[in-house]
């Protein structure tokens, strides 16, 4: 695999930031640090914070921690990618961090359920991986809900200040959803769909309060 480059000079962060994603070496490592940051519930109203954001305030959400994942990889020679899943109408959509192992796809998430989570490099395309989320993606009501995938999203190309350094990353938000995006199910499909069962109902319950 060929690695990326990363400046530092260009980019601005301080050592002690940079001593954090040093040690971020790997997939896993990338995980455990991203699912130690506490749940950003957005007290305040709906935020998108930078990556020194995140690090100061010590809470992500899932775009947030999705960012800031994509950096540990760049640091590390890798490229930032990001994947956004679109939810239908009354859920919520969710991006992860793409990475690819052995030809690959994995993925790291902030999530706030449980299946929103770590996905290993096992998933020979994007579409496997986007359908890995699909069964436990569902409403309040039960509903599936998951309906789009897109393709990566590099935010190399993005300055540094408008979602690493600066104040918010709105920008990076608001763009992933012009990405071409794939639907996931056919319309009949979409229409056929079973509800979960209460079994699931009551796992879906488990949620991050204090991670």
């Amino acid at each position: 695999m060929k690695k990326i480059t990363f400046n530092n000079e260009k980019i601005g962060l301080t050592r002690e930031e940079l001593a954090i994603f040093s040690k971020l070496n790997s997939p896993e490592k990338i995980q455990t640090f991203v699912s130690a940051i506490p749940h950003n519930f957005e007290p305040d109203g709906d935020s998108c914070m930078s990556v020194r954001e995140v690090l100061a305030t010590h809470r992500a959400h899932c775009i947030e921690g999705a960012m800031v994942a994509a950096l540990a990889f760049w640091i590390h020679g890798e490229r930032p990618l990001l994947m956004d899943l679109v939810a239908g109408k009354g859920d919520f959509d969710h991006v992860v961090t793409l990475f690819k192992r052995d030809g690959c796809w994995g993925a790291i998430s902030k999530g706030n359920h449980a299946y929103t989570r770590y996905r290993d490099p096992v998933y020979r395309t994007l579409r496997e991986l986007a359908m890995s989320y699909f069964n436990e993606y569902y409403d309040t009501n039960g509903v599936k809900t998951l309906r789009e995938y897109s393709l990566p999203f590099d935010i190399r190309k993005y300055k540094p200040e408008v979602w690493i350094t600066g104040t918010g990353a709105w920008a990076i938000a608001e763009d992933i959803g012009s990405v071409r995006h794939f639907a996931l199910l056919r319309p009949h499909q979409a229409h056929s769909l079973r509800d979960i069962e209460d079994v699931e109902k009551r796992a879906a319950e488990i949620t991050v309060i204090n991670v």
